[in-house]
């Protein structure tokens, strides 16, 4: 039976807007802007050419990301926002073991059958009826944004001239153009015809063809939609397991360093004594500074037990000069550490304790939602109860999802009877409505925290709270990613670097019917934000300072009092 898993989140470092579908599915409104608004969007544009030019593909990914979510239906972004990820994407593929592999070792019918199993699903599940062109059309795109990159020519077109290629890029397009894909099997065959032009014009291998054209129809669906290969289908279930090998860090490219946005607890990365709001000036000799999120999560990667030599500055201070071999700050002291890469257990709950001891107010972060999310937070339930709890703030506040059916437990220890949330697909097997249970809820009153950057997983138990009357919701509207996506393993014989997909399969609504895609969760208590986020400085606030914690400590007073 085919292995699935049912997510809410996207790849661990992209988490997007809400699901745009794409302008041959359902055009984009042309929004009548103010002048203000205008040259907002200008700025923006002109921030993300920057890194654009700078290939720093990830960093301008996320940009694009953010500014759609302030200026959702400007066209101009949405082209740059789907440009620059297919870019990403294929400076990504092309870093990657697993990818590599594929594209060597699969046969020209391998990397066919690959392509055919990626059509069948999403002709199975993906929630909208599949524009077969639009597939075709956006894996051109990909194809020939790879044929422009030095890692795809030196892989796989290596001494081949450069007019040549250009001249088969052209030959691609009139190709295509003269080609009509209404159903599967004549998209395979367009795709399988530029394929053989590749090999006859310029000795290119079919299946790394196949592959590109594989990758872009995957990624054509939404913003949420793509193709895994074999390493990153790998790491998206031991993000489900709750585990990892790596060092234990969440970093930020920023000031010409890696910001350490947050140690995990008991990490490799935290047992060395790396702390959060310090900056990496060097990995293993080289220097950070240039180097982007992306690239800096490449320089970090390695295999279990392997060690990563990293210069540190303290929070704060200015970064290291740009040669590889000084480590000495400006305006600051550095340290060397030598960190050990091990399996990683990343906890769902962080920081539980009680915040008011004469009120008995308590409080705990849910980081993410996993497999191990629901055991957590039994734990942490029954310690803060052994502690005195009699009200409970949940932190949602960053947390940007994961699996439906954590998200649904969750919600189940805390509504007693009604709908949590219910799913809807475009297949019936879609449709589904999960139900609270009255055994094992927990009646403590509760406040939950969210903001900007709590999505889906998040959204689910915020607007099952909030629709249930169960809670007060305090802080910002949420993310405003309505959509569940499914893993599916493209489980070919024989074909072990196939890797898998992931496709969005329904939409989500909360108890009262309410769609989360593009609405978010609103707060009843909005709190404006007067600190700098985490992921800007490393550091969450004092508790003292965090307003957001205040104003959820008052409503849970106020609950306290009037039980």
């Amino acid at each position: 039976m085919l292995r699935r898993a049912l997510l809410l989140w996207s790849m661990w470092v992209l988490t997007v807007v809400a699901i745009a579908p794409t302008a041959a599915q359902n055009p984009l409104p042309l929004a009548v802007e103010s002048s203000s608004a205008r040259i907002g969007v200008e700025e923006l544009l002109r921030q993300g050419r920057q890194l654009e030019l700078g290939e720093q593909w990830g960093d301008a990914l996320s940009h694009y990301e953010d500014a759609l979510r302030n200026f959702p239906d400007d066209r101009t972004l949405h082209e740059r926002h789907d440009q620059t990820r297919i870019q990403f994407d294929v400076a990504r593929r092309y870093r990657d073991d697993s990818f590599r592999r594929a594209v060597s070792t699969l046969t020209r019918s391998d990397a066919l059958a690959v392509y055919n199993d990626v059509l069948l699903k999403i002709e199975s599940h993906y929630v909208h009826s599949p524009d077969y062109a639009q597939l075709v059309d956006h894996g051109l795109s990909t194809f020939d944004a790879a044929l422009a990159k030095k890692a795809f020519v030196e892989t796989n077109l290596r001494g081949v001239d450069r007019t040549a290629i250009d001249a088969f890029r052209a030959d691609v397009r009139r190709t295509a153009a003269a080609r009509q894909a209404r159903n599967r099997f004549e998209t395979r065959e367009v795709v399988a015809e530029i394929a053989d032009l590749g090999a006859k014009q310029v000795g290119l291998s079919a299946s790394a063809t196949i592959l590109e054209f594989t990758c872009g129809a995957a990624a054509s669906l939404d913003h949420y939609s793509t193709y895994l290969t074999a390493d990153q289908l790998r790491d998206v279930f031991s993000q489900i397991e709750g585990n990892f090998v790596g060092l234990g860090i969440e970093i930020k490219a920023v000031d010409d360093a890696l910001l350490l946005v947050h140690v995990i607890p008991g990490s490799p990365a935290a047992n060395a004594g790396l702390r959060s709001g310090e900056r990496i000036v060097s990995v293993d000799g080289r220097s950070t500074a240039g180097v982007s999120t992306d690239g800096a999560a490449t320089l970090l990667q390695g295999e279990e037990g392997s060690v990563c030599s990293l210069t540190i500055a303290a929070a704060n201070t200015a970064t290291a000069n740009t040669a590889a071999d000084d480590t000495t700050a400006v305006g600051g002291e550095t340290r060397d550490v030598r960190v050990r890469r091990a399996h990683v257990e990343v906890p769902s709950i962080e920081n539980a304790k009680v915040v008011d001891a004469k009120t008995g107010v308590a409080y705990l972060k849910l980081a993410c939602f996993q497999k191990t999310t629901a055991r957590d937070l039994d734990a942490a339930l029954w310690q803060l109860h052994n502690a005195g709890m009699k009200s409970l703030i949940v932190d949602l506040r960053g947390n940007p999802g994961g699996l439906l059916t954590a998200a649904v437990e969750i919600a189940d220890r805390f509504v007693a009877s009604g709908t949590i949330v219910a799913t809807r697909g475009r297949s019936s097997q879609e449709d589904f409505n999960y139900t609270a249970h009255r055994v094992g809820t927990w009646q403590v009153p509760l406040v939950v925290l969210i903001d900007g950057d709590s999505a889906s997983a998040s959204e689910i138990f915020a607007a099952a709270i909030q629709d249930n009357r169960r809670g007060t919701i305090v802080g910002r509207r949420s993310y405003g990613k309505g959509s569940v996506q499914g893993i599916f393993p493209l489980n070919l014989a024989g074909l072990g670097d196939s890797g898998g997909i992931r496709l969005t399969t329904a939409k989500f609504y909360g108890p009262s019917g309410r769609p989360i895609s593009g609405a978010g969760v609103t707060p009843e208590i909005v709190v404006q934000r007067t600190a700098k986020p985490v992921a800007e400085t490393g550091q969450a606030p004092a508790e003292a300072e965090d307003a957001d914690l205040q104003a959820g400590i008052q409503v849970a007073r106020r609950q306290v009092a009037s039980r």
